[in-house]
């Protein structure tokens, strides 16, 4: 009896889908804590966010503005 894997990502995917209002309102709550802890370093504070929601946002398959990506997986339809 091994580890389905695929089973696995499919399940984390669909749990990160259907949860990724939450994950981003998160982001924002710990930048503005973060923010408010470290001055001076909000441009860096905000890179790490935008580049956790794109990542987000490849991995539930949708893009910046909310949509699905285009056919192919990528987007752009690049594969």
């Amino acid at each position: 009896m091994g580890i389905n894997f695929d089973e696995l990502k499919n399940k984390a995917t669909e749990a990160l889908r259907e949860n990724s209002g939450k994950l981003e309102q998160g982001l924002e709550k710990a930048a503005e804590f973060a923010k408010s802890k470290v001055s001076g370093h909000d441009s860096q504070i905000d890179g790490g966010v935008d580049k956790a929601k794109d990542l987000l946002g490849k991995v539930t398959g949708k893009n910046e503005e909310g949509g699905e990506k285009p056919e192919g997986g990528q987007p752009g339809g690049q594969q």
